[in-house]
């Protein structure tokens, strides 16, 4: 496991903004809008004009133009001063997303369904991408590309802690995004995703009458 050098600059506190609102949520189930947000994120100065993201994406600049402005409508990101010419620079207003809402309510469930629909279809078909090149890798890469799959027997208390516990050994790494002086020699863009679900059909409590809705919903990234 590795340790935090005390001695290391601190990682930075980024905003984390979280989705309730059902018209928000359709407004990042497109491709192209996660896209978008995805290549923001990812740009080295963390901006990217229409332009930029057209060259990248292979889009119109256009078409890229009406979802940026349609993103920031929703509050997803913002202008990040002038650029050159004509050209709007957008940036993220948040690090990171993710969804909480009342799942009873048919209208967000479905609004769920749809934007999360959209984030692991993205992520599956680049992973399977990426891990098909494997084999092409240099040998010290093909040992640390991950696929991996087991099953166990756990609580959802027990699922919770593990997943908070594999989110705290990924910590001590993440500060390297954003200053590039953290990276190792040797270091390359490095993508890890997790994902956890109960096989089999979790047992839902019966509601007596009266009983009342929860509150605090779960948080889903």
């Amino acid at each position: 496991m590795p340790s935090e050098d005390p001695s290391a600059p601190a990682q930075p506190d980024f905003p984390r903004l979280v989705v309730r609102d059902p018209k928000m949520m359709r407004a990042l189930a497109h491709p192209l809008r996660m896209a978008l947000i995805e290549a923001i994120s990812r740009a080295e100065n963390r901006t990217l004009t229409a332009t930029e993201a057209s060259e990248l994406l292979g889009e119109s600049p256009a078409n890229c133009a009406f979802h940026l402005r349609t993103l920031a409508k929703y509050g997803f990101i913002e202008e990040a001063g002038r650029g050159r010419g004509r050209e709007r620079p957008w940036r993220m207003k948040y690090r990171s997303l993710g969804l909480e809402a009342p799942w009873q309510d048919t209208e967000t469930r479905l609004a769920v369904h749809a934007v999360t629909s959209v984030w692991i279809d993205r992520w599956l078909a680049r992973a399977r991408d990426q891990l098909l090149r494997m084999v092409g890798y240099p040998p010290a890469w093909q040992e640390a590309t991950i696929a991996t799959q087991t099953d166990m027997y756990l609580t959802a208390e027990e699922a919770k802690s593990l997943g908070e516990a594999m989110d705290e050994l990924v910590k001590p790494y993440l500060a390297r995004r954003e200053d590039p002086s953290l990276r190792p020699p040797g270091s390359a863009h490095y993508e890890l995703m997790h994902f956890g679900y109960p096989l089999d059909e979790p047992d839902v409590p019966a509601r007596g009458p009266g009983t009342a809705e929860s509150s605090d919903p779960p948080t889903r990234s």
